[in-house]
């Protein structure tokens, strides 16, 4: 066997954790999930992980490199955690991507191990059932198209941790540097809570604005659809019927399905127009949701390396709010790993370097401002 056809160990062993993963949250979700018939597929996705995890074990065992005994990584143990208080609602979404993943990880390894080496062909065979489990799931969920060629990823909660994450650190720079300052306790305090608020409401109109501004773009696109609805229809009606097509009728039935709408009933047309050809939904939220959303997070999130100086007083002030603004600095580090899909540990301890940085240069900041002047 040459240098180049080495199997990749670190990378079948990844993928036997990814799988393993995926057949634990399967089996969260469908603990709690209510519908039975739901519940029934979960499962049955859950058993099919199972099959793939065998088929990396099974692979690094014949190589010399058993795994050991399987352990739920604690990212996927946050997301049971959190999918047994939130409901399906919320773990669904994240399994959703995890697939999507799990489909670019196995087409890339496929194309990169050289012919006839371990691990290219079962990666090929991994990619496609993915690929099925992701459309599967996103039929569930209500979407179309390939679900691992998205990229977006929101939601309440997403919201929530990036608001408090913003709050938390810029606050955080802006104590620290009043404290490089050496003023009194009680000028920390009005800064910091002047920098909540100012945040707050900062984050808040952002988060308003930017929804209302998608809003508004998509009633501009929707109100040019219906136009051309009215004064293309031919030109409508055919891309209605490729629209069908697509769907695995008949080039004849589509064309009659597409006439029939267009005629009894343009409003569905735009509809089915809107949604497939346009990419857009339900609205899931509205601009003032989300305004009070990241408002409300950032707000709170911001109010932590403050929240000190209210009960104490001088260094036992400072020194608390400095250590409880570094644990919530690594805690929305590890939650921003539910949406990157990056390991809790690695995402924390990175958010925590982030927040040291801060401290540092806004204390540096504060004590070199105080000199000159």
């Amino acid at each position: 066997m040459t240098i180049a056809s080495q199997p990749d160990f670190h990378t079948f062993e990844h993928h036997w954790q990814d799988e393993a993963d995926a057949a634990f949250l399967y089996r969260a979700l469908a603990d709690v999930e209510s519908d039975s018939k739901k519940q029934d597929v979960y499962r049955r996705l859950a058993a099919v992980e199972d099959r793939h995890v065998e088929i990396w074990a099974r692979l690094l065992t014949e190589h010399g490199h058993p795994p050991p005994p399987f352990r739920p990584t604690s990212r996927a143990r946050l997301l049971a955690w959190l999918g047994r208080r939130f409901g399906p609602g919320f773990l669904l979404p994240h399994l959703l991507r995890e697939e999507g993943r799990e489909v670019k990880g196995y087409l890339d390894l496929h194309q990169r191990t050289p012919s006839g080496a371990p691990g290219g062909g079962e990666a090929l065979l991994l990619a496609r059932e993915s690929a099925e489990h992701a459309s599967e799931l996103a039929g569930i969920s209500g979407k179309s198209g390939e679900p691992w060629h998205r990229t977006e990823s929101g939601g309440f909660l997403r919201n929530v941790v990036y608001g408090f994450n913003d709050g938390l650190t810029a606050n955080f720079g802006l104590v620290a540097g009043v404290i490089g300052a050496a003023v009194h306790s009680d000028v920390v305090l009005l800064s910091g809570i002047a920098g909540m608020l100012a945040d707050a409401l900062s984050m808040g109109s952002s988060g308003y604005l930017a929804a209302k501004s998608e809003q508004e773009v998509y009633a501009h696109e929707i109100a040019m659809e219906r136009e051309e609805i009215r004064l293309m229809p031919e030109i409508e009606e055919q891309e209605l019927a490729t629209i069908y097509e697509g769907k695995g009728l008949g080039a004849e039935r589509a064309r009659q399905m597409a006439r029939d709408i267009m005629t009894s009933s343009p409003e569905d047309a735009l509809d089915e127009k809107v949604r497939v050809e346009l990419g857009i939904g339900e609205p899931h939220t509205t601009p003032l949701r989300e305004g009070l959303i990241t408002g409300a997070a950032t707000a709170v999130g911001a109010f932590i390396p403050v929240a000190p100086f209210l009960l104490l007083e001088g260094p036992s002030a400072v020194w608390v709010s400095f250590a409880a603004a570094m644990l919530f600095h690594f805690a929305a580090g590890a939650m921003r790993s539910l949406f990157t899909g990056r390991g809790v540990l690695r995402s924390g301890v990175d958010m925590f370097a982030v927040g040291l940085g801060v401290a540092a240069i806004g204390y540096l900041v504060g004590d070199l401002v105080v000199r000159w002047l």
